[in-house]
């Protein structure tokens, strides 16, 4: 008797199942439906969404996928460098060089994907660009490569000068024989890559430059200092090269600080260092005018830093 009422509350039940899933299932969710079925009732149930949900769904922008460049050759995996380390600087570089254009859309799942490495040391890796002003967080949109401020560009120069100046004139003083060796052949270096027209090892032999002069005082502190606070500067001197900014000039600029350097004249050394770093003031409107979706809007900030 008890199985013979189980049975009949069974088939109830399943009946009162099927009713209420005829009624209440939303038609996009019916597995018998064909697809061009499908795409029209989806249609229906959007435009009979309430006005709010509708609202909202407009508000967050969904922005378009942008396949990003490889750059996992670039880790060491036997460096004692750390990965998030490493993965800042293959980023920075690859938004430096153009790599990655501005509005370029980053996520930690894509860049730890890149890597086969944990989201962790890409999230210090995108807190690290964030706060050298190449990288912007937008809510309820992503990160995203952000465009150069011209006006920060002027800030970082004015930074980098005051820095760079006193390193020039105290290693003017200090520099050894050895030292200016080793300056002298990265000149030469400088201008075997400009004959070659390679901007990309110039750029890596003219930063080699500027730390071989930090290093000759035992300051690469004051080194570490100019990476933190040159970011935008060195995306304008990706720009630059070579029509802005013809390569030989900037040699040319490098030879009269080692000249200096070499005399051991400390204000011809400082001078000489004011001048080239005073050189990005005159590239920096010609390439804003050259590459206008690069850049944020001028502010007006006219102030002029250098005097």
């Amino acid at each position: 008797m008890k199985s013979r009422l189980h049975l009949v509350l069974s088939l109830l039940l399943g009946q009162v199942c099927v009713m209420v899933t005829k009624k209440f299932l939303p038609a996009p969710l019916q597995r018998d439906a064909s697809s061009s079925d499908g795409a029209g009732r989806n249609k229906k149930t959007a435009s009979s969404m309430p006005p709010a949900a509708t609202a909202r769904g407009r508000a967050r922008t969904i922005e378009p996928r942008v396949a990003l460049p490889n750059l996992r050759g670039q880790l060491r995996v036997e460096s004692h460098e750390p990965i998030g380390k490493q993965i800042f600087r293959a980023l920075r570089e690859a938004i430096f060089s153009g790599a990655l254009v501005p509005g370029t859309p980053l996520s930690e799942t894509e860049v730890s994907d890149m890597f086969q490495v944990s989201r962790q040391p890409v999230r210090e890796a995108f807190i690290k660009l964030v706060e050298s002003g190449v990288l912007q967080v937008l809510p309820q949109r992503g990160t995203f490569v952000k465009k150069i401020s011209p006006r920060r560009v002027r800030e970082g120069r004015f930074i980098r000068e005051a820095i760079e100046a006193a390193v020039a004139r105290k290693a003017a003083v200090e520099i050894t024989e050895a030292q200016l060796a080793d300056l002298a052949d990265n000149l030469r270096d400088q201008k075997t890559a400009a004959k070659a027209h390679d901007t990309t090892s110039f750029l890596a032999l003219d930063e080699r430059f500027h730390f071989l002069i930090a290093q000759s005082i035992d300051c690469v502190a004051a080194w570490d200092t100019i990476q933190d606070i040159k970011a935008q500067m060195d995306r304008v001197r990706y720009l630059s090269l070579p029509e802005v900014s013809p390569l030989e000039l900037l040699i040319k600029q490098h030879a009269r600080i080692v000249s200096a350097l070499k005399a051991h004249d400390a204000d011809a050394a400082e001078e000489a260092m004011r001048a080239h770093l005073r050189e990005i003031l005159v590239s920096l409107k010609p390439v804003a005018e050259r590459n206008p979706d690069w850049f944020e809007p001028d502010d007006g900030e006219r102030a002029h830093l250098a005097s």
